[in-house]
């Protein structure tokens, strides 16, 4: 086990089978049941990630579920846009979200190193909770990012379900998604520059010098993106920015505090926060 823990290519083998059969499990799931789709696909997805959530567990690393954020929508929106006829809407929403999925993976697979490394939010959630870390592992790092998701890509099945048409406004939300997973490139792509090239503790070039969390920013504004691309298509639909409000939610009040908390233990963090916005680069007035 830990020879294949250690070894790149294995890990990476490891992942992909993991990913294959978790995906198996979603789609038998998902076939063996006979409710709304809505409430189907929920429970396939949750099924899908036990199955994750079991792998971690049987490889002692939690970071296996890491690629599900990004691998979870383009298979559930592919899988309901085969053998359809699909409307401009629904190509360019499974457009925008297969250019957002591959570069938020291929970032994954970047900074992938093997097995045996450990998202530190991770370490860090082990080492505080105890023997309370399986509960925080199952709920906080497993179910909650895939329910978050789960309702971020429900507007587009909607989408690509119901034929709904495009309309100026729609259209205009699809290009922020797709400006907004370009953003999230950009400021990746500033990021592992600044790691190889270090002149200072913080990042203060690019995107990252009008915000300290430009790649929070673009996956927010993503899921907005969509959400109302779908809601200005059918407005009756309003019902689905719930995705949306949940994943600027997690991202305020999670992401952002824990990636704070850790660059607040650099000296010079105060001058640098009080210089950088969080997310939107708009200064303070007086």
């Amino acid at each position: 086990m830990n020879r294949i823990k250690q070894n790149r290519a294995a890990s990476f083998a490891v992942i992909g089978v993991v990913y294959a059969l978790a995906t198996l499990v979603g789609v038998l799931a998902f076939r063996s049941l006979a409710f709304d789709w809505w409430i189907s696909l929920l429970i396939a997805d949750v099924a899908a990630t036990v199955f994750t959530f079991a792998c971690s567990v049987i490889f002692g690393n939690a970071s296996v579920y890491d690629p599900y954020w990004s691998v979870q929508p383009p298979v559930i929106l592919i899988a309901f846009a085969l053998g359809r006829n699909l409307t401009a809407l629904g190509v360019l929403l499974l457009v925008a979200v297969i250019y957002w999925a591959a570069r938020l993976t291929a970032n994954w697979a970047y900074t992938f190193g093997n097995l045996t490394h450990q998202d530190w939010r991770y370490t860090m959630l082990h080492e505080k909770t105890g023997v309370f870390y399986p509960f925080i592992n199952f709920v906080g790092i497993h179910m909650v990012p895939t329910l978050v998701v789960w309702g971020c890509i429900l507007p587009a099945v909607y989408a690509v379900r119901e034929g709904l048409a495009a309309n100026p406004a729609s259209i205009a939300f699809v290009l922020l998604s797709v400006c907004a997973a370009s953003m999230q490139g950009i400021a990746d792509i500033q990021m592992h520059t600044f790691r190889r090239h270090r002149d200072g503790a913080f990042i203060r070039r690019g995107l990252w010098k009008y915000s300290r969390h430009p790649n929070y920013l673009g996956e927010i504004l993503m899921w907005w993106g969509v959400g109302l691309a779908v809601v200005c298509a059918a407005p009756q639909a309003w019902y689905l920015l719930g995705g949306a409000i949940a994943n600027t939610v997690l991202f305020l009040a999670v992401s952002i505090p824990l990636a704070e908390g850790r660059q607040a233990r650099k000296p010079g963090y105060a001058e640098y926060k009080q210089q950088t916005r969080v997310l939107l680069p708009i200064r303070k007035r007086g």
